[in-house]
């Protein structure tokens, strides 16, 4: 940029640049901005505002996406008040080279050029990170910290519904169900059906107090940080791609099948990368018997075990079966609510949709919902995949050979009701798990500014 300068300006060839032939170049320069300000002034107001420089944009083939499109309003805007003088334009756009390869003056397309390549270095000459890469970090570390505040919120939840799936033997509350209906005890129909509940809320106690409620929380943390960045990040990333393939301006503008299936991949390509986590969690979880290892020599004892056996991805195939479609219900439910519900708040209001911004509660809201339904639909595989990840355990001492096996022998033991076996504990954990997991990444996006 700085030879373009000299070449411009330095008519002598003297290589100096001369005060009077910095006039000339000034001269021109500002004619020539002046120029192409007053063709894009479609209302001849000697201002322009955001729709006409959009309209700029779009006239030249050039697609923008709405919150780029702000941030190039916003860099011209220099008093932030929602209008570009020229001479805000002009100080902007002084030093753009006036002659393209092919000779020709400069558009608007130029223009935009010379702000993606300016646009990441600050007024002290540092370069910072390209916007599109810092965008993908962010997601990334909004995901991240999402998971791990909304799994140790929950933690106790998720260590009931291990140890309820884990238990089999069902005859004794079956038949003590049995009785209480036949009587008409109601009372007595109500307290037994929640017996096993409370019955491994007080073994878990007596395993090892509130500590025992925490189990394997190291690992889920552990789990959930690379767990939750990448579902998020792929999500995101999946959302771009579709965009593109679908010739979409903006991400938010994807069809719905699309959105699904964003959310479907960020689910596969998260479970891929810790599934060998999620396995040992879960055994660790079994294995943890009053008197037994704890912390860290029982990571450890569990983790050899599991080494000896090669069964870090047992389980994988149902696990890949269960969280596509719950990936794909739960991040396109809510994101097709959010968006639904922005759209809407903003016609009402007489506002752009980029201006609006949803309640905490809201956000809430949403999360539980669309947690909640896809956890409820998927729940029977994710119940067959934990077997078969804590086979063999103190717990769950029964084996299988494979995802046929264990669904058999599960529905001849305990018929369809226990495909849901701990689902009321995994609703209970899932429903604000979800909510706050949302809540954090939104509000994570937001602080990066995020869109």
């Amino acid at each position: 940029m700085l030879q373009d300068l000299m070449n411009i300006c330095d008519t002598s060839g003297d290589g100096f640049i001369q005060f009077d032939e910095f006039v000339v170049f000034m001269e021109a320069t500002e004619q020539h901005l002046r120029g192409l300000f007053n063709a894009i002034d479609r209302d001849k107001n000697g201002q322009l505002d955001r729709s006409e420089l959009a309209h700029a944009l779009e006239s030249n083939g050039i697609k923008v996406e709405p919150h780029k499109l702000q941030a190039f309003f916003d860099r011209l805007d220099k008093n932030s008040d929602g209008q570009i003088t020229f001479e805000e334009w002009r100080d902007f756009l002084v030093f753009i080279p006036q002659f393209g390869d092919d000779g020709l003056d400069p558009g608007i397309r130029a223009i935009y050029s010379y702000y993606l390549a300016t646009v990441n270095v600050n007024p002290e000459g540092d370069v910072t990170l390209n916007d599109d890469l810092f965008e993908s970090i962010g997601f990334f570390l909004a995901g991240g910290a999402a998971g791990v505040v909304s799994r140790t919120a929950t933690a106790p939840f998720d260590r009931l519904k291990v140890y309820l799936i884990a238990q089999t033997d069902v005859g004794q509350t079956k038949e003590a169900v049995k009785t209480a209906a036949v009587k008409g005890e109601v009372g007595q129909l109500a307290k037994t059906a929640t017996r096993p509940m409370r019955d491994a809320i007080r073994a878990l106690w007596n395993a090892g107090g509130v500590r025992s409620f925490f189990a394997g929380n190291g690992l889920n943390v552990v789990k959930v940080l690379p767990e939750s960045a990448i579902k998020f990040g792929s999500f995101e990333a999946a959302k771009r791609l579709f965009a593109r393939l679908e010739g979409a301006d903006d991400p938010k503008h994807i069809s719905g099948g699309s959105r699904f299936l964003a959310g479907g991949v960020g689910g596969v390509v998260s479970q891929l990368a810790v599934y060998p986590i999620d396995t040992l969690k879960f055994r660790m979880q079994c294995e943890m018997v009053p008197g037994g290892p704890r912390g860290n020599q029982l990571i450890v004892a569990t983790a050899r075990k599991l080494w000896s056996t090669g069964g870090f991805y047992r389980g994988l195939p149902l696990g890949l079966v269960g969280i596509f479609p719950y990936s794909a219900i739960d991040l396109g439910t809510f994101e097709w609510m959010k968006r639904s519900y922005i759209t809407a708040r903003s016609k009402t209001l007489g506002i752009r949709e980029e201006d609006f911004q949803m309640s905490n509660f809201v956000v809430l809201a949403i999360g539980a919902t669309s947690g909640s339904v896809g956890a409820t639909i998927v729940y029977p595989i994710n119940l067959l995949r934990t077997r078969l990840q804590a086979q063999g355990t103190a717990q769950h001492p029964q084996t299988y050979t494979g995802m046929w096996d264990v669904t058999s022998r599960t529905l001849k033991q305990e018929g369809m009701k226990g495909l849901f076996k701990g689902l009321t504990p995994n609703l209970m954990k899932v429903v604000p798990a979800v909510s706050i997991s949302y809540l954090v990444y939104e509000n994570s996006k937001q602080l990066m500014g995020l869109r």
